[in-house]
């Protein structure tokens, strides 16, 4: 009798050190980098050589000079002519190529569209090809994303009666 009730202790144990080790193999999962969303890339804008913002895919980047940190002013048929860079991974996105800004995500009504120093970012589908700039200033609102691009903050609240 003692021998199986020994029996039954070690069967136990054994049992949840399986089930421990189970549970932690997962831990790492969500440590591995998301696949690279977009890159840099050396390109003219305006007659200058300037490092701007890709897709995975080389496409140019941009943002609309309207939206703010906290509100999406491109969407609908605006997002069908400037398709929004979404984000369907886990974690956060990332480059394939050093950019010195932040790369975050803003849950926009397009869905998870990645920003850039709290720009929201676009592709032009006037843009065929990588290496493209056609939709830099169009109705001098949208504009390429450079490397450069200064962050953009939460607007300031005006004053009660303004």
């Amino acid at each position: 009798m003692l021998s199986l009730k020994r029996m039954f202790q070690i069967t136990l144990l054994l049992s949840m050190t399986l089930i421990v080790a189970a549970c932690g193999s997962n831990s790492g999962a969500n440590t591995t980098p998301s696949t690279p969303i977009l890159k840099s890339a050396t390109m003219m804008v305006n007659g200058a050589s300037d490092t701007v913002l890709t897709n995975a895919q080389g496409m140019t980047l941009y943002y609309l000079k309207s939206d703010t940190s906290t509100k999406t002013a491109c969407t609908g048929t605006c997002a069908g002519i400037w398709p929004p860079l979404l984000f369907t991974g886990t974690g956060a996105p990332t480059s394939a190529t050093t950019v010195p800004g932040t790369l975050a995500v803003f849950n926009s009504a397009n869905g998870q569209q990645v920003e850039y120093n709290g720009h929201q970012l676009y592709t032009y589908s006037g843009d065929t090809a990588p290496g493209q700039t056609n939709g830099e200033g169009f109705k001098g609102v949208w504009f390429v994303a450079t490397s450069s691009l200064s962050g953009q903050s939460a607007p300031t609240p005006k004053p009660y009666g303004y």
